[in-house]
């Protein structure tokens, strides 16, 4: 990595020190309302002695709760003594999107899972990615980091890895999506991993692990159980926090190739013709998108590219030509 400028962020956390700390990592932000202002991101340390330590993020994207939820609620409960080692928890790693309630950031349109690695002089997101690259993710032996479908998709509620060309690497990876214990578990396939956190992380060889708990720009009682019991697994698993995971019955998919994702060619009214979960045919119509701007015309119908079942599908009733309109998954 070329020599780059210290980081903006001051926090104001000791991430060695003992116990229990709440704070925030302060980034200097001069703007219309407050000319030395700063942009404040809650951030909590649970440390005792030595041992691994597990990064736990939430609000990567700022329409997607349950990790926010279940994370702001670990920080309250986590009791140190039964803790080995360290949890570092950011419950909203973009928090100027979260807190407008947006996928991307209102200051400057970062979308904070393709800003990696980030830079000490760029935008306010990138300023957040580049602290999290140089002095966050180098701490963590272990990440999860939390998604949902956010305001525009809805998914199965499901934990990932990747497949990895490191396959010790990938292994543990997956032991940790074993463990969290959702009701799927998916090998998974991004479409677009450039700048993404993900990456960052793999690329140190961390233990990364990430979901996709539903989504529609909310969150449900079911996938917020799902989060915090899943957060409190990882971190035994990691032999992190004392007790034994708690497993529940998981399904494993596979996302093997880029024929999981089908997309919208003209804009318009979004039907979809199967639910999430079941099963789908080659060749089958798995979404229809009516025209609105007028009355007579056919709707466009997509078609599935191979079999399995439905993992995720536009949420809105609306969709605009390129929107990803649904994503299938093979059962293993």
């Amino acid at each position: 990595m070329p020599n780059l400028r210290p980081s903006p962020i001051t926090p104001t956390v000791d991430f060695d020190a003992d116990g229990v700390q709440h704070g925030f990592l302060r980034l200097p932000y001069s703007r219309d309302d407050s000319a030395w202002g700063s942009v404040m991101i809650p951030v909590c340390v649970i440390r005792n002695g030595e041992g691994p330590t597990a990064l736990l993020t939430g609000g990567n994207h700022g329409d997607e709760y349950e990790g926010p939820l279940a994370l702001y609620d670990l920080a309250r409960t986590l009791d140190p003594n039964d803790v080995t080692g360290t949890v570092i928890i950011v419950p909203a790693m973009n928090y100027p999107a979260f807190r407008a309630g947006t996928r991307t950031s209102p200051i400057d349109n970062g979308n904070m899972n393709r800003s990696f690695p980030g830079r000490p002089d760029g935008t306010v997101t990138e300023k957040i990615a580049d602290y999290f690259q140089r002095h966050l993710l180098p701490r963590a032996d272990i990440v999860l980091d939390f998604h949902s479908g956010g305001k525009t998709l809805d998914f199965l509620p499901f934990c990932a890895a990747h497949v990895l060309p490191d396959k010790e690497q990938e292994r543990k990876a997956f032991a940790a999506v074993a463990a969290f214990s959702a009701p799927y578990s998916m090998r998974m396939i991004e479409i677009d991993t450039v700048g993404m956190y993900d990456t960052a992380a793999e690329e140190m060889g961390k233990v990364f692990v990430t979901t996709e708990l539903g989504g529609g720009g909310t969150s449900r009682a079911e996938t917020v159980r799902v989060a915090r019991r899943g957060t409190l697994n990882v971190l035994r698993h990691a032999g992190i926090v004392a007790g034994a995971v708690e497993t529940q019955p998981t399904r494993w998919l596979d996302m093997p190739s880029g024929d999981c994702f089908s997309f919208a060619e003209d804009d318009g009214l979004i039907e979809t013709m199967i639910d999430l979960g079941e099963s789908v045919e080659a060749g089958q119509v798995v979404a229809r998108i009516h025209p609105v701007g007028h009355t007579g015309g056919a709707p466009q119908e997509i078609h599935a590219k191979m079999s399995g079942v439905l993992a995720a599908r536009h949420f809105p009733g609306l969709v605009k030509a390129g929107d990803c309109a649904a994503v299938l998954a093979v059962v293993e």
